[in-house]
């Protein structure tokens, strides 16, 4: 407890957090030649998904094609930004996962988009949320962090920005999928307001959407030959969503951090409780302050923190060695990884 109270004092005050548009690395990188790659593709109550052993096979096939696209990168001497850019542009350009193509709808029936990228080396990072036509957010955000003054651009603006930077721009019938549609109507059919005077209490979001059993943000981190980290994720939020609402995705230490000195993290699951926690600069300041490696700071934020916090998701993480981890909450989280001995997993369930 104490060194977990020790690591909430450190990033309150900021010690965590995301560079300015500076090129300055910030560690002394020794070039080990070494590669990794870890990808997710969301957690939840999986199993009650009662997926059939070829739509199992579906996932896996995809995941499997991702992981080789960011490996092929990695090994013929590419960065790990490239490798995590190209891997989630993957996902986001399939219908399974709840970013880019296969994104859910909010209340309105309008797929809003999120996305970040942090480059561990010298802890740049762009984002971009509530976009609605950039076909590939995960692009958007790296230009954000590569071209703009700010770290994070919402909405029309974000839009603008991408389209000036050549980021190609699609009409949002593109994202429509019928089974996503479908889950909103589901979704909309249960909303059960009730009104102020008659003893019962409005439901909440998460009352509304408390069947919603998976959530298929994806994300990757990467390491490459030179020992620099990197870390994306992009999402299309919760199904039904409201007034704008903005999850963890986009937010740099809460969904998404990258450190040479430490690790990279990408994060899945019920955004507000990644938020509160901080999950992922948390688990990046338990490995600097408390000297913890990178499978006992995940277990610490994940396993601890999270649970007793009664959130649901997951976070996959990579660190300066190669050491791969990979811990959650729920029933299952679609993963994979190749390692740095060119083992690779792909997985669904516990």
């Amino acid at each position: 407890m104490r060194i977990f109270q020790s690591i909430m004092l450190v990033t309150v005050f900021g010690i965590y957090g995301c560079g300015t548009n500076q090129d300055q690395p910030m560690t002394e990188n020794t070039t080990s030649g070494k590669t990794a790659i870890v990808i997710h593709g969301g957690a939840g109550n999986l199993k009650k998904l009662g997926l059939t052993p070829e739509e199992e096979a579906l996932y896996l096939a995809v995941l499997d094609s991702a992981l080789q696209v960011g490996h092929n990168m990695l090994t013929n001497g590419g960065s790990a930004l490239d490798a995590v850019e190209a891997t989630i542009r993957m996902l986001e350009d399939s219908p399974l996962f709840n970013a880019g193509k296969g994104a859910v709808f909010n209340h309105d029936g309008i797929n809003e988009l999120d996305a970040s990228i942090m480059n561990g080396d010298n802890l740049k990072c762009g984002a971009i949320t509530g976009v609605r036509h950039i076909r590939n957010p995960i692009s958007a955000a790296r230009k954000v962090m590569e071209k703009s003054e700010f770290l994070l651009l919402s909405g029309s603006g974000a839009e603008e920005f991408a389209a000036a930077e050549g980021i190609e721009l699609v009409d949002s019938t593109y994202f429509f999928t019928q089974h996503r549609w479908d889950q909103l109507q589901e979704a909309i059919k249960d909303d059960k307001v009730e009104l102020d005077h008659n003893g019962k209490k409005s439901a909440t979001l998460f009352d509304k959407l408390k069947n919603e059993e998976k959530f298929g943000t994806v994300g990757c981190v990467a390491l490459d030959q030179n020992g620099n980290l990197a870390a994306g994720t992009s999402t299309g939020g919760l199904t039904n969503k409201r007034y704008g609402r903005i999850g963890d995705s986009p937010i740099i230490g809460a969904g998404t951090y990258a450190n040479n000195n430490t690790c990279a993290v990408s994060c899945t699951g019920k955004g507000e409780d990644f938020i509160r926690l901080g999950v992922a600069g948390q688990i990046s300041s338990a490995m600097e302050y408390a000297g913890l490696s990178l499978d006992s700071a995940v277990n610490l934020v994940i396993q601890n923190k999270l649970k007793t916090l009664k959130g649901r998701g997951g976070c996959i993480g990579l660190d300066r060695e190669g050491n791969v981890s990979m811990s959650f909450t729920t029933t299952g989280m679609f993963r994979g990884y190749i390692n740095t001995s060119n083992q690779k997993f792909v997985g669904i369930y516990e």
